[in-house]
């Protein structure tokens, strides 16, 4: 599985913020969006990313305020990153390394979306559930969840 397919289910929806915009106003955004991360931008280009741990870590730094400070001054300036054909085992990798919640997608120089650790482990579910029900599918006279309880493990006769 690789990056594309998570953006192609998660859909197209993007937050980004100004590398020179106030920390405050960030916040607020990531609070009426209810999102734990924006892309940093500067003249079109990713330049870093804020997520939630930033802004903690800048609050407590500052006495429970952000003040008048920037964006900028609180971001990531260097996030890990990855491609839409990169496999997922491989941004699973990435993102625990670093322990990473959010991943910027990057082709070129053009964002593309961003992936999530929840993204990342709910794809992982969803293909396992998949293989699951082929698995169970493949052989026959597998007995439902309900019959098994039935027979606490007896054969069940048809």
């Amino acid at each position: 599985m690789k990056v594309s397919d998570i953006l192609r289910v998660k859909g197209g929806t993007l937050y980004t913020v100004d590398a020179q915009e106030p920390l405050s106003l960030a916040v607020q955004t990531m609070a009426q969006k209810d999102i734990g991360s924006l892309v940093v931008m500067e003249h079109g280009d990713v330049v870093g990313m804020l997520t939630f741990r930033e802004v903690i870590q800048w609050v407590v730094k500052n006495q429970g305020s952000t003040g008048t400070t920037i964006v900028r001054t609180a971001m990531d300036d260097a996030p890990l990153t990855c491609t839409p054909e990169t496999d997922l085992d491989e941004v699973r990798r990435m993102m625990l390394e670093r322990h990473a919640r959010y991943m910027p997608v990057m082709s070129q120089r053009m964002l593309m979306g961003v992936v999530s650790f929840y993204d990342v482990a709910k794809a992982v579910v969803d293909s396992q559930n998949f293989e699951n029900k082929m698995l169970k599918a493949y052989i026959k006279d597998w007995p439902s969840a309900q019959e098994a309880n039935a027979t606490d493990g007896a054969p069940v006769s048809k």
